[in-house]
């Protein structure tokens, strides 16, 4: 459907990633005059460089977050997310098989991002503009929060003497049978939840309070009730 693209930003972890996929499957990039210039540039600067793009052919940014008006003021424009995490140590094969978020103003536009998520080898599907901080949060639940834990919980096994890389089997299984959860709060086993917060409050206490939210909402997950009595997890006694 689009014969010629020019990715700005071609430098980055997206921009050289589907720059890399564009060319295996032939589409010619860089040209002085393409039917699309595709924006992998950070969401701070998408507003700036699509004013210095001349109108006319498609434009489209590669945000998860950034609504479609900062691509103003051309309007043959959409929006094409990846959802996915990129890492320059890897190649194109990072997209197959992804979700991507399309956002667009007509059925036009929607063709043309579907037909470039497509190509690229992802799973198009279409995304309101109004519902982009829903989603976009959801995505960061899922990736940066992800980190955020493993980090916490590394903290925890370093704390007992055990290697911290020893999760990552841990946490590819629990993706790979679907997300079942299991463990003390799915048994509803109080005791091991309170011997937990007792080792955090000894070994890592900055981390308490993250384990209780979550603890909280895991048992509303599983269907159990958080124990009324806080005072037996050890929320709200001696520090």
């Amino acid at each position: 459907m689009i014969e010629s693209i020019r990715i700005v930003g071609a430098g980055g972890r997206v921009g050289s990633t589907v720059s890399a996929r564009l060319v295996e499957r032939g589409v010619p990039l860089d040209i002085d005059e393409p039917e699309l210039v595709l924006l992998c540039v950070p969401d701070r600067a998408i507003a700036e460089v699509a004013a210095d793009v001349p109108l006319g052919p498609w434009i489209a940014h590669v945000s998860g977050a950034t609504p479609l008006f900062a691509l103003d003021p051309h309007v043959r424009r959409f929006g094409m997310h990846p959802l996915q995490s990129f890492s320059k140590a890897r190649g194109p094969e990072q997209l197959d098989g992804a979700w991507s978020a399309i956002t667009a103003e007509n059925a036009e536009a929607r063709a043309a991002g579907f037909w470039l998520a497509q190509t690229l080898g992802l799973r198009p599907f279409e995304l309101d503009d109004a519902n982009r901080a829903a989603y976009h949060a959801g995505a960061a639940f899922a990736s940066n929060y992800l980190i955020t834990l493993r980090a916490a919980a590394s903290s925890l096994l370093e704390a007992a003497g055990a290697p911290p890389e020893a999760l990552d089997p841990l946490i590819r299984g629990v993706m790979d049978g679907g997300y079942e959860l299991t463990g003390p709060i799915a048994r509803g086993d109080w005791e091991t939840v309170e011997r937990h917060l007792a080792v955090i409050r000894a070994e890592r206490p900055e981390l308490e309070e993250l384990y209780l939210a979550l603890a909280e909402a895991t048992a509303t997950l599983a269907g159990r009730d958080f124990p009324s009595d806080k005072v037996s997890l050890g929320i709200g006694g001696p520090k």
